[in-house]
């Protein structure tokens, strides 16, 4: 099995337009593929998006329609690369919309979906509201997905606040976690660096996170700065906040070697919580 290989992020700011979305993907893509990855991830609705009032609305087809998936699957088999698209809209048969992640194999094939489960409603202030939940269907299976070296964790964006998904994922075997986002600059500037980076030390687990950056059709910030980050916890590297590719190499020996020094994994407890009640004063 491959113990080290080159993982590339791709960050890239969508648009409604997704023909030129596409173009713009696979002119990244090229770039990620001729530096040598075997692993390219896109953020998360990589192609076609449009906000409005603070909610999501992707360019939405069915599965077999979708400009996006043979297009990045042609690359796929060019480069004889893994290619994960972060999320796409895919309208099911009864009308609803998922924000779903494909895993493409190196022949072009669909290895793996998912579907996020975690729904980004929340209000932050000054105007800053959204409803994800009003236009997409979550999710209800957490993905472990074959890829270069053994298996990757999916997940979506606002997943990421979720530590439970991830530790089920690294137990169920994931030596990579995949973070494609469309992360908010607001919480992004907060939260992004931090969450990645705790994701990865408290699984022992490499940490792969493309993202959106720039400013969204309807006015909404992407915060940018794709991440790699290995098990200690350390930044490869850093996307910054425009259009581009990030790349590091993989070496899976240092999920073992780090999983060895701090094994957590192995150390989970079951426990009761105790709800104690404060004793009342007699009158």
């Amino acid at each position: 099995m491959v113990q080290k290989f080159i993982a590339a992020c791709i960050q890239n700011c969508a648009t409604p337009d997704v023909e030129a979305d596409i173009a713009i993907l696979a002119k990244l893509v090229d770039k990620a593929g001729a530096a040598g990855a075997s692993f390219i991830a896109l953020p998360e609705y990589c192609a076609g998006l449009d906000t409005k009032n603070g909610m999501l609305h992707p360019f939405a087809v069915p599965e077999s329609d979708h400009p996006v998936l043979p297009a990045m699957a042609a690359l796929a088999k060019a480069y004889k690369a893994w290619i994960l698209v972060g999320s796409i809209g895919i309208k099911a048969a009864d009308g609803r919309i998922f924000n779903r992640s494909y895993m493409l194999a190196p022949d072009g094939a669909i290895a793996a979906r998912y579907d996020k489960i975690h729904m980004f409603d929340v209000d932050l202030g000054d105007g800053h509201s959204y409803r994800e939940s009003a236009t997409i269907m979550p999710g209800s299976e957490a993905v472990l997905s074959p890829c270069v070296g053994g298996p990757v964790g999916l997940s979506i964006c606002y997943d990421l606040r979720f530590a439970a998904l991830y530790r089920t994922l690294a137990k169920a075997g994931a030596q990579m976690l995949a973070v494609p986002a469309a992360f908010t600059r607001i919480t992004g500037e907060a939260h992004w660096h931090i969450l990645n980076r705790a994701r990865a030390i408290e699984n022992g687990a490499y940490v792969i996170a493309p993202c959106q950056y720039g400013t969204l059709a309807g006015g909404s910030e992407c915060y940018g700065h794709s991440l790699i980050i290995d098990p200690w916890g350390r930044v490869l590297a850093d996307g910054g906040d425009s259009e581009g590719v990030i790349t590091a190499e993989i070496d899976l020996a240092e999920v073992a070697k780090t999983r060895g020094r701090i094994p957590s994994l192995t150390h989970d407890r079951p426990f009761a919580i105790e709800m104690v009640v404060p004793a009342v004063a007699a009158e």
